[in-house]
């Protein structure tokens, strides 16, 4: 096991970049298995999901060769297999493979998917969308046993706008005979790199960046390369702990599209500094954080949703920026019911934070923070535990910093480059 030791309130400024995105990135290596032909995607996070994933597809097969952050693979001698249950119980993007397995080899059995422990994550979405392509699938309490004797089109409609259950259903649909039409569907920035990438190997999706997409069935998908898009999780990751911290952090490689519910909720609602050049999100080295109340003085909220809403992926974030802004506002996190569990933590660190039910908390601010011993529960609430430990006085350790290594690459090595104190020490 490996822990952060954090000295705080030192000033970070400088440049950063972020990683491509883990999301697309995840269901861009399953969908690997749809074609014959080699695979190169550019702009790869090395991160601990990434390569859980790609131990998962050798496991069935597919031959991989690594540059780094461009990775070539191919699925030609691809076979079915069960998948190792000790590795893919540590990722929740494990279940993406389902789409891919029924479309290459008319079956899959796939173990109970783990992940984070953020709350019930349900899978009745995925299985109630192959289901309408064609697939059987039992369920034991232990693994899913799907089998299908031949994919075809269907008009689906989601029961909730569920990323990875939209991404199993185009997967599974691609190669589907006839016309698939997913209603409902989720359009964050991953699913549509997804789609994209699947275009340029010969598929044919539609209404990309819509909640309807179309998918006309075809016979065979070619070799080709994709870049994933960078992560505006990552970037919004930075774009808190410049709000928290002194000193003026440029974030580069930013999509300015993915950013814009974001930049309203951290600088409308918070109060951050921050302006976009180019591709370039500069968040100020001056910060003077304030909640701005709602009309009449009313305490404002913050909430997640489907995209283009707020992303659910960011309120740990936007909680902890929040104890350091001037006002009170409240926090509804709607869519895990333990997301918000990691509070108790920020709460110990000196934050002022009304934790009313699994869902809600209401934040105080501004509040001194100082340093604890900290452990991580999942990838977005240990970064967010982090940056309060760089916010705060003294020194604060993060035990299970794996979580962390899961979504974020090579993180402790980034934030030395902007002058954090950080250490990471094997226990």
């Amino acid at each position: 096991m490996e822990k952060f030791v954090i000295e705080g309130k030192h000033p970070l400024s400088g440049d950063v970049t972020p990683a491509g995105n883990k999301n697309a990135a995840l269901p861009l290596l399953a969908a690997t298995l749809l074609t014959d032909g080699e695979v190169t995607l550019h702009n790869v996070p090395r991160i601990g999901d990434v390569g859980t994933m790609l131990q998962l597809l050798a496991g069935l097969g597919v031959a991989i060769r690594d540059e780094g952050s461009t990775l070539h693979l191919c699925a030609k001698d691809a076979r079915f297999a069960v998948p190792r249950p000790e590795l893919f119980q540590m990722v929740r993007g494990g279940m993406l493979l389902a789409g891919p397995m029924l479309s290459r080899f008319g079956q899959a059995i796939l173990p109970l998917p783990g992940g984070d422990r953020i709350g019930r994550r349900r899978v009745d979405t995925h299985l109630l969308a192959l289901e309408a392509l064609g697939a059987q699938i039992e369920f034991d309490h232990y693994d899913f046993t799907m089998r299908s004797t031949g994919l075809r089109g269907a008009d689906i409609l989601l029961d909730e706008a569920s990323v990875t259950a939209t991404e199993n259903a185009v997967m599974a649909a691609v190669l589907a005979r006839g016309t698939t039409i997913i209603r409902n569907a989720a359009c964050e920035p991953h699913v549509q790199d997804l789609c994209s990438m699947l275009n340029c190997l010969g598929a044919k999706i539609s209404g990309i960046g819509s909640n309807t997409l179309i998918i006309e069935g075809t016979d065979h998908l070619a070799a080709g390369e994709f870049t994933i898009s960078p992560d505006y999780l990552e970037v919004g990751s930075w774009l808190g702990l410049g709000a928290v911290t002194r000193g003026e952090i440029r974030i580069h490689g930013v999509v300015p599209d993915h950013m814009r519910m974001i930049n309203f909720v951290f600088g409308e609602r918070l109060g951050v500094r921050m302006r976009m050049e180019g591709d370039t999100l500069i968040v100020a080295d001056e910060q003077d954080l304030r909640i701005r109340e709602d009309v009449g003085g009313a305490v404002p909220k913050i909430d997640d949703a489907p995209w283009p809403q707020f992303p659910a992926d960011l309120m740990s974030i936007a909680l902890v920026v929040a104890t350091q802004a001037r006002g009170t506002v409240l926090i509804h996190e709607k869519m895990f019911e333990s997301r918000l569990y990691f509070v108790d933590k920020l709460i110990g660190m000196g934050a002022k934070i009304i934790l009313c039910d699994p869902h809600r908390a209401v934040v105080v601010g501004p509040a001194e923070l100082h340093g604890q011993e900290l452990s991580s529960p999942d990838i977005r609430a240990g970064m967010a535990l982090l940056i309060a430990a760089l916010a705060a006085e003294g020194i604060s350790t993060i035990a299970n910093v794996g979580q962390i290594d899961r979504g974020y690459q090579q993180i402790d090595q980034k934030l030395r480059s902007l002058g954090a104190h950080i250490e990471r020490i094997r226990s």
